[in-house]
């Protein structure tokens, strides 16, 4: 049986339903709803799309670019009548699959790219079989519009404690032991999958895309308690390739700081743990080095890349970071941060197996002696 007879035969016997009216909902409504139902293609998708949503394209990739081409080479009308029946089968699949388990009170959101034919055919579709479907007004560009528009001023109602140190001090450890300690967190790191440095890129985890970096920040600060202190790490404006939003970096720059400090042989012991995987792949590794010409010679460069041929790891991480991390970290841009001068210090042992216990006694010590950043430890909660 052909998909869209299989469509037309599962509607037939239900009850005739009075015509819905109005099947536009606006961005404001996402949590008014069951699930949300993302119909672009599985690229479209993979960029980006509201969090939590589940995928159900009425046009794959290809089907996609086969219309678009239709359309500008044949005519709108072939390619409207060649996608319409993509979609009818592609709909008859997802009613066999995908939602053949939903209730008869499911009430999904349904978007595509701009709120046009692709989810207003699905929202049609599933509102003739009896669920209370909606169409998101605008579809996922209302969404990314409203994800910027946040970002432009929800940053900016938090207060933030930033931690600064050289790199191996285990900043991103100790924001990790300030999480498991019950404070409030932005791993921004995390989000964007990358440390910031020219090695910092996340093994076999590619980067985000910024539109997808945007969703998982805003996604992350709405979870977040304005009462409590959120803590960061000091970071740049570009980490890899994302780019952080303006209001986050001027929050950060205004933010209270902690100055994280560890002794050198702890540095270089954590830096062999985090950057051990480096030697799995030793050309890649000097590829990446020899990015660093221009900033050194490249008689130090080969000298550095003798010593990965040689396996000779603790004296390379202190090479570097006696050449390079530390001279470059006073070159770096600490100085936008306000608050330095005035920062608590903190020695942080990062190879340590009580990390959690010093991230606690941090909190108790910054709310001691810094009470206007309201902590109230009992009521403290983690990132969401």
């Amino acid at each position: 049986m052909r998909p869209h007879a299989i469509i037309f035969r599962s509607i037939q016997p239900l009850p005739a339903r009075k015509p819905v009216k109005n099947l536009l909902v606006s961005v404001d409504r996402l949590r008014d709803f069951d699930e949300i139902v993302d119909v672009r293609t599985p690229l479209e998708f993979a960029e980006d799309h509201i969090p939590g949503a589940i995928n159900a394209p009425v046009l794959n990739n290809e089907e996609r670019v086969i219309v678009g081409t239709m359309y500008k080479q044949v005519s709108p009308f072939e390619a409207t009548r060649v996608g319409a029946a993509m979609v009818a089968r592609n709909i008859a699949h997802h009613l066999d699959t995908l939602f053949a388990d939903k209730p008869r009170n499911w009430r999904p959101l349904i978007y595509c790219w701009r709120g046009g034919k692709r989810s207003g055919s699905m929202t049609t579709w599933l509102n003739m079989i009896g669920w209370q479907a909606r169409q998101l007004d605008g579809g996922y560009k209302s969404y990314r519009r409203d994800v910027m528009e946040r970002l432009g001023t929800l940053p900016r109602r938090f207060r933030y404690v930033v931690l600064i140190g050289h790199t191996g001090s285990g900043k991103t450890r100790l924001l990790q032991a300030l999480s498991a300690a019950g404070a409030q967190t932005l791993d921004l790191e995390g989000l964007a999958a990358h440390r910031g440095s020219l090695l910092g890129a996340f093994p076999g985890r590619p980067q985000p895309s910024q539109k997808a970096f945007d969703s998982a920040l805003l996604q992350a600060l709405s979870g977040f308690d304005t009462a409590q202190p959120v803590f960061a790490e000091a970071e740049g404006r570009r980490i890899g390739a994302i780019t952080i939003p303006d209001a986050v970096l001027d929050s950060l720059h205004a933010a209270s700081c902690v100055q994280v400090e560890a002794r050198r042989e702890d540095r270089i012991a954590f830096l062999l743990q985090d950057y051990a995987h480096l030697f799995d792949d030793p050309a890649f590794f000097e590829t990446q080095l020899s990015k660093l010409i221009g900033l050194h010679s490249r008689e130090r460069v080969e000298h550095w890349h003798r010593l990965i041929r040689d396996n000779a790891r603790a004296a390379l991480f202190a090479e570097l970071i006696d050449q390079h991390y530390d001279p470059a970290y006073g070159r770096s841009s600490q100085a936008l941060y306000t608050g330095l001068p005035h920062a608590s210090r903190m020695l942080f042992r990062p190879n340590d197996a009580d990390s959690v216990d010093q991230a606690k006694a941090l909190l108790a010590r910054l709310a001691e002696t810094t009470p206007a950043l309201g902590f109230n430890l009992s009521s403290s909660k983690k990132k969401s």
